[in-house]
């Protein structure tokens, strides 16, 4: 792992590398993880380290991926939270999040993604962050609300064969939040 980005009370965050497939294997592994991201259920090793190797070249074109996460206590790796290009004309990234099933409930997908949303306005100047999320994935959904992004629309996904619903928030609403 290279360099941290993204640094919260209990997280950091890495770069991903070609070195890391135990690490996606763990994550991007496990069908509790991927059931509401990839219609094909279980991920194959192979479907793992094309998904790896798409994160590192998001970084290489863009400097920007979905960044491995770990606890800051012990180093311990608990998921990913990151930017992709969206709108880049625009200036908007697309903000997502996957949280190993072992460390769900913690709050984490909550903090990283502060982090990551603090990272897009101050760093990037970003001008929005798009979002979006299976639609029977309730906690996403809440995790979004709460963050404070807004529905704007339904946006199909090719990975799950679905509209997700989609929400936008913009620097403006993201420097008036509490």
């Amino acid at each position: 792992m290279e360099g941290s980005l993204i640094k919260t009370k209990r997280l950091f965050s890495g770069i991903w590398s070609a070195a890391d497939l135990s690490l996606a294997k763990k994550l991007w592994g496990d069908p509790q993880v991927t059931k509401y991201i990839d219609a094909r259920g279980k991920l194959t090793k192979e479907h793992v380290q094309s998904r790896l190797n798409q994160e590192i070249i998001c970084d290489k074109k863009y400097n920007v991926q979905y960044w491995p996460i770990f606890l800051n206590s012990n180093g311990e790796f608990i998921g990913c939270c990151g930017l992709r290009p969206y709108e880049l004309k625009n200036n908007i990234y697309e903000i997502g999040f996957h949280i190993c099933s072992s460390h769900w409930g913690g709050g984490f997908a909550m903090e990283a993604a502060r982090g990551v949303m603090k990272y897009a306005f101050t760093q990037l100047n970003a001008k929005g962050l798009f979002a979006g999320h299976n639609p029977n994935n309730r906690a996403s959904r809440k995790l979004l609300q709460k963050l404070g992004f807004y529905y704007t629309h339904d946006e199909y996904y090719e990975p799950t064969g679905l509209n997700h619903p989609s929400y936008l928030l913009t620097t403006d609403e993201y420097h008036h939040l509490p």
